[in-house]
């Protein structure tokens, strides 16, 4: 997970600097959600200039990083975040028909 975190970073850092389709509000929302406890990594997703970012957080984390996100976040820029918590699952596969 550690591993993973830290190339969700660098992937970020590589989208803002290399192909600048980041923006501020993310690169602030991506600042936050890495410095709080029990995060492993973020970074934007979607299209670009804009839209949102996702982190990986250990679930024990999960209430408090929300919490905490969003509360440095409002702080810094007077707008509320909409966090959504999910689990990861085991993706895509094969759904064999009778």
């Amino acid at each position: 997970m550690q591993e993973f975190g830290e190339l969700m970073l660098e992937s970020h850092s590589s989208l803002r600097l290399d192909y600048e389709v980041s923006c501020q509000e993310l690169d602030l929302m991506v600042e936050i959600a890495s410095q709080q406890e029990g995060v492993y990594g973020a970074r934007m997703t979607g299209g670009g200039f804009g839209g949102c970012t996702i982190s990986l957080v250990s679930a024990a984390a999960s209430s408090n990083f929300r919490q905490r996100v969003s509360e440095a976040y409002h702080a810094a820029t007077g707008l509320t975040p909409e966090i959504y918590v999910c689990r990861a699952s085991q993706g895509v596969e094969a759904v064999l028909r009778p």
